[in-house]
């Protein structure tokens, strides 16, 4: 059987009275994809912060690597290998491309690894290399995306939750971004995405869940979910 990374059981969060998740379960299995879909506002980014401990759910369990971390903080689960690329990439814009990524590490002390992770960023996101002294608020939108998913590579994750790494770019740095996802789960990294571009995403992972109104409402084989009339109708614009 596949280890179990993540787990989550039953999780309800709430907003003050409203009510943003309600008994959210699902898991992610070691070296997976997994994808999680929904609109705008259906509990994506909920759910992942609830996992990285910015949100407290009132009810349920969060595990990761068999560990109850309902309760942990933030920074504590980073240490430990859990790592999130934010919505809105989150970059330094006043620092350098170089300075964003060694600000990725800084939980580290194995100053030999940490190198030879900043070179297989460089080797991965190539433009980055070319671009290492420069800021980072002058990258282009997609460039910005690489720095914010290389910087989190950079804490050297077990677990990588990727926020709508597609928002807001064109559609050939989208296939690019995805196509890097691809590389980084080829070298070993779980990955839990959540991304409102259902189309990609299912052709780039594993298993995927649909997230409605805060509930779970469809999961599956990501392959299977392409063909869910449902899931064509609702989020791959097919009747």
């Amino acid at each position: 059987m596949a280890e179990v990374i993540l787990e989550l059981k039953s999780i309800n969060v709430f907003y003050g009275a409203i009510h943003a998740l309600r008994d959210v379960s699902l898991h992610v299995n070691a070296g997976e994809v997994v994808t999680l879909i929904g609109a705008n506002g259906a509990g994506k980014t909920t759910t992942l912060a609830t996992i990285c401990g910015l949100l407290r759910a009132k009810a349920g369990d969060v595990r990761y690597a068999g560990e109850d971390i309902s309760k942990a903080q933030t920074h504590r689960l980073v240490e430990r290998g859990l790592v999130m690329a934010p919505e809105g990439r989150g970059i330094f814009p006043n620092l350098t491309v170089e300075e964003n990524l060694k600000i990725g590490a800084y939980a580290r002390k194995d100053k030999p690894a940490v190198a030879s992770d900043l070179a297989h960023a460089y080797d991965i996101f190539p433009r980055l290399a070319e671009r290492k002294r420069q800021k980072g608020g002058t990258l282009s939108g997609g460039e910005q995306q690489m720095l914010s998913i290389a910087r989190a590579l950079m804490s050297a994750p077990k677990l990588l939750l990727l926020d709508e790494p597609s928002l807001g770019l064109a559609p050939l740095i989208v296939q690019t971004i995805f196509e890097t996802i691809d590389r980084v789960n080829e070298k070993g990294v779980t990955i839990l995405l959540v991304e409102q571009n259902a189309n990609i995403a299912l052709k780039h992972s594993h298993r995927a869940y649909v997230i409605e109104s805060g509930c779970i409402e469809i999961e599956g084989a990501s392959a299977k979910l392409r063909t869910d009339p449902r899931v064509k109708a609702a989020y791959l614009g097919e009747a």
